[in-house]
């Protein structure tokens, strides 16, 4: 790990901290943060444009900002000072854009496959939209006309699904860390990454590989429970390896004219 913090990464983790605090301080007044700040799918009435970014300083307990956090503080420090900081903050932040694009992408085919059975069975898809719409404190706005709603028409699992498409945010930088975990394995392949289970090193240009193989085989199987956003961190992952191919190359160039 990196002793010295340089500055993107430093302030990347105060404000990823900060959140996470205010989230659970919050909670305490009725407001769920990951309400406001999470993204919600591009169609949803919950969806507003700077959910894109703010998205990626929620995260859904302390496993999951302590992880990404260790990640973004060893890994993303060294990035950082190899890329300089413009560049490692475009990394950064377009890599948890592409992760919300790929992760909605494929929401897409899916919430497009339950409209089209609901279509069939005569829902009306409008009142199901104006239904799903949630509150700062998580509940619907319109609980009590969603209660008192007798009238819905459609298999009832195809509504479920698309009430929680439409309702539930994505939260997290894991798609921006997966982003880092690639582009550091491009710029330093051959440096050794210790496993925590089992407990030896392997390369970088190694490790990186089958963790990208795990997160494609776990969300192209969509394991029941499983609600880590697998694609999200695919998306990270392959803009990252778009940039760093971009870079390194445009700097190879550069260095031999």
């Amino acid at each position: 790990m990196q002793r010295y913090i340089p500055p993107i990464t430093r302030t990347l983790l105060i404000v990823n901290v900060l959140l996470f605090a205010a989230t659970y301080i919050l909670e305490f007044t009725g407001v769920k943060l990951e309400m406001v700040l999470g993204a919600f799918f591009p169609g949803s009435p919950n969806f507003q444009f700077y959910q894109i970014i703010s998205h990626m300083f929620m995260h859904g307990g302390f496993a999951h900002i302590l992880f990404n956090m260790i990640a973004l503080w060893s890994f993303g420090s060294a990035i950082e000072v190899t890329l300089g900081p413009q560049k490692y903050a475009i990394l950064y932040f377009v890599c948890g854009i592409g992760a919300y694009i790929l992760f909605n992408i494929v929401n897409y085919i899916d919430i497009d496959r339950l409209i089209g059975n609901l279509r069939l069975e005569g829902a009306d898809i409008e009142q199901i939209y104006h239904l799903s719409k949630v509150n700062i404190n998580g509940m619907f706005s319109n609980i009590n006309e969603l209660r008192g709603e007798t009238s819905l028409k459609g298999d009832v699992q195809d509504i479920k699904q698309l009430f929680s498409f439409l309702s539930t945010p994505m939260v997290g930088a894991s798609g921006a860390i997966y982003g880092l975990l690639v582009a550091f394995a491009m710029l330093y392949p051959d440096a050794k990454i210790m496993l925590l289970i089992p407990p030896i090193p392997i390369k970088a240009k190694y490790l990186m590989p089958v963790l990208i193989l795990v997160e494609l085989y776990l969300g192209t199987n969509n394991f029941k429970g499983d609600n880590v956003a697998h694609f999200a961190h695919l998306g990270g992952a392959l803009i990252a390896f778009i940039l760093v191919k971009i870079w390194t190359k445009n700097r190879f160039r550069i260095d031999h004219l």
